[in-house]
C-alpha cells in the first residue's frame, strides 16, 4: 500500500458530523422559505463554473449544491461529492438519481479527500469548515488545495458570526488566512450578501 492509499485508508474526523439527512432538507427548506434551489445558485456565483470543468463538493451534505453544479458545467463536465455522513450520501445519491443528475458521490472525509492530486478544477466548501475545529480545517483546506489542478480554484463559504448559527462559525479573515497557509492564492473575498456568510476564492499557483 502507497503512503496516499494509507493516508485515505482510515477515512475518520475530528470534527462534528451530521446524520440526520432527512430532517436536514427540512431545515434547509424552512431557513430558505423554500426557495433551497436559488440559495444554492447564489452561492455558486463566486465559483464561476464553466461548461466542461471537473468539480468536487466537499461536505456535500445531501447533494443539491452537487446538483446544482452539474447543470453549470453541463454534460462534458463532471462532478463529485464527499460528506462524512453515510446517511448523507445515500440520500444525495436517491436525489441525484431521481434529479436525472450524473453526480458521483462518496463517503469521505475534508482531512483525508479520496482523490489524487491534481483532480479538480473546483473545489467547493460551503458551510461546511465550521464543523471543524481549527487543526482539521487546516488539514482539511490543505487537502482541498491538493487535489486542485494548477490553475484551479477552491471556493469557500461559512458564516462569519456565531450568534447566527449554534453550532459554530469561522473568524472574518480566518477563511482567507486558511487558504493562504494552503499555499493558494486568495483572488476574492467579503461578504456574500446573504445572512452573514463570508467566502474566499483562491487559485492554486501554476508554478
Amino acid at each position: 500500500m502507497t503512503e496516499t492509499e494509507k493516508r485515505h485508508s482510515a477515512r475518520r474526523t475530528t470534527g462534528s458530523i451530521v446524520h440526520w439527512a432527512a430532517p436536514y432538507d427540512l431545515l434547509i427548506w424552512l431557513v430558505t422559505l423554500g426557495r433551497e434551489r436559488t440559495f444554492r445558485e447564489r452561492l455558486l456565483r463566486p465559483a464561476r463554473l464553466q461548461p466542461g470543468e471537473s468539480v468536487l463538493d466537499v461536505g456535500c451534505g445531501t447533494g443539491t449544491l452537487a446538483i446544482a453544479a452539474r447543470r453549470w458545467v453541463g454534460p462534458v463536465g463532471s462532478v463529485y461529492g464527499v460528506d462524512a455522513s453515510p446517511s448523507m450520501i445515500a440520500r444525495a445519491s436517491n436525489k441525484s438519481r431521481k434529479a436525472g443528475a450524473e453526480v458521483m458521490f462518496e463517503e469521505g472525509v475534508a482531512e483525508s479527500l479520496p482523490f489524487p492530486d491534481a483532480r479538480f478544477d473546483v473545489v467547493l466548501s460551503t458551510v461546511m469548515l465550521h464543523h471543524l475545529p481549527r487543526t482539521a480545517r487546516q488539514q482539511g483546506v490543505r487537502e482541498m488545495g491538493r487535489v486542485l489542478k494548477p490553475g484551479g480554484r477552491l471556493l469557500a463559504i461559512d458564516f462569519g458570526a456565531a450568534h447566527f448559527h449554534r453550532h459554530g462559525h469561522v473568524e472574518p479573515g480566518e477563511l482567507v488566512s486558511l487558504a493562504s497557509a494552503a499555499g493558494l492564492r486568495v483572488v476574492e473575498s467579503g461578504a456574500l450578501g446573504i445572512w452573514d456568510l463570508q467566502f474566499a476564492v483562491a487559485r492554486r499557483p501554476v508554478a
